[in-house]
């Protein structure tokens, strides 16, 4: 071997050394950085369960989840990178198992009922997304001149927004996002596998590992909610920000003295609506998929008794009307940005297979909990049941969106039904792959997230 051979090859074994250093180094760094992001995810979640008293205890909590949240997000990014390092290396997570993960997020990302109206315009998409996020009542975003979109949590109250979304909508269907209830369909499987703060259950993510950005700019995160707004919320939904416009629905349509008999019937039957949502309201927050679980069906529940107390006298009093009436009630509507003709709530997409949804926690679960024997037994009954319940969901989905407020209210009963059947098909195979966990696996499903990596 000559002199030049000799010196390339010890070349390419140091390089080689070093290589294998730098994986060993990053391996290490990867294992240890997830077990950071394990402890901030319990850190977030038992600073939400507590509940402070006086307003200087809640600023500091407030500002003690900032800086955590801060922290997790800053350890999510570092881990992207390192993901893609190892690729870059050639290294593979143990047992492949990140790759997989990997690609099961591209699957959910593209099999969600939402995933259509993610190709919106960045800005919007971001005013949607910061809407949201912020936890604001319908009203409250249009004076943003901000569609409103289905928040799915405020604290520990699943459908925060429930009394008002479900009738707002139906009376006022332009000052909502055309993917409001695509998001509700979406949020019915995140809220059952991942806790409140996963980017998933955040809005229906652009990226599988992080939220969606507009504007090149990361919208802040939810806000807490306090007593009051709860309060309110559960004690009074027929109130203030969740007011129904029946003042507006009398303006527009100047009903004669008999119409306005069956509009005092329609808030008489409003009033009884709202207070079905009284003894549906969380007080303490649900930590546990099957907690999370019945705190949703006992909302989605209350939602549909409100809707079938409501939908006669509405009938009633809409088949009241004179056809220049009922126009005018259809045109109701806050003026928030542009009014045009919603898009249609199918669509593309809505009817494609939503394997996806549910491919992606399932390999997280089987990653995090590595589940066994009669666990693994559960667990496949569990993926099976969710499916199903997205199935149910699907065939719910309207081939379009009813243009009057009778329509549209007679396809919420629909949704809600669909949602009840899917939720109560669910929840005996949760509760049984549930009681097979150890206390250990019991936590870490309890805060299970969708990042790549065990």
């Amino acid at each position: 071997m000559s002199r030049r051979d000799q010196i390339e090859q010890r070349a390419q074994l140091r390089q080689q050394m070093v290589q294998q250093r730098q994986r060993e180094m990053l391996s290490r760094q990867t294992t240890e950085r997830q077990t950071r992001i394990d402890r901030l995810q319990q850190r977030v979640q038992q600073l939400q369960s507590q509940k402070p008293e006086g307003a200087r205890a809640l600023r500091e909590q407030q500002r003690t989840l900032q800086t955590q949240n801060r922290l997790l997000e800053r350890e999510r990014r570092a881990q992207q990178s390192d993901l893609a390092r190892q690729q870059r290396l050639g290294l593979q997570a143990p047992a492949g198992r990140a790759p997989a993960i990997a690609a099961a997020a591209q699957v959910d990302q593209r099999g969600r009922f939402a995933e259509r109206f993610r190709e919106q315009a960045p800005a919007q998409a971001q005013a949607a997304l910061t809407t949201r996020q912020s936890g604001w009542a319908p009203r409250q975003a249009w004076r943003h001149r901000h569609p409103a979109v289905f928040v799915a949590w405020l604290g520990p109250v699943f459908w925060p927004y429930a009394y008002s979304d479900i009738f707002d909508y139906t009376f006022w269907s332009y000052a909502y996002e055309p993917g409001y209830w695509a998001y509700a369909y979406d949020d019915f499987v995140d809220t059952v596998f991942w806790g409140n703060d996963s980017p998933y259950s955040a809005y229906a993510s652009i990226n599988p590992y992080d939220y969606p950005q507009g504007g090149g700019s990361r919208a802040r995160q939810r806000s807490s909610v306090s007593a009051r707004t709860l309060q309110q919320l559960c004690g009074t939904p027929d109130k203030g920000v969740t007011a129904w416009p029946l003042a507006d629905i009398a303006r527009a349509v100047r009903p004669t003295p008999e119409q306005r008999a069956l509009l005092d019937e329609l808030k008489a039957a409003a009033a009884n609506a709202a207070g079905v949502f009284k003894d549906s309201c969380a007080e303490t927050y649900a930590l546990t998929p099957p907690g999370r679980l019945r705190a949703m069906i006992n909302r989605i529940s209350a939602t549909l008794e409100a809707v079938k107390i409501v939908r006669p006298a509405l009938e009633n009093f809409y088949n009241s009307l004179s056809d220049e009436q009922q126009a005018s009630f259809n045109a109701l509507g806050p003026n928030v940005g542009e009014r045009s003709p919603q898009q249609q709530a199918t669509a593309e997409g809505c009817g494609d297979p939503k394997s996806g949804l549910t491919q992606l926690p399932i390999q997280r679960i089987e990653a995090v909990l590595h589940p066994a024997g009669k666990q693994k037994e559960a667990l496949d009954r569990l993926s099976e049941a969710t499916a199903k319940g997205v199935e149910g969901l699907q065939a719910a989905c309207p081939n379009d969106v009813p243009l009057t407020p009778v329509g549209r209210l007679e396809a919420m009963q629909h949704r809600l039904e669909a949602m009840q059947t899917a939720a109560k098909l669910v929840e005996p195979a949760l509760d049984e792959f549930y009681a097979t966990l150890s206390s250990e696996q019991k936590a870490r499903f309890n805060t299970l997230q969708q990042v790549a990596g065990p």
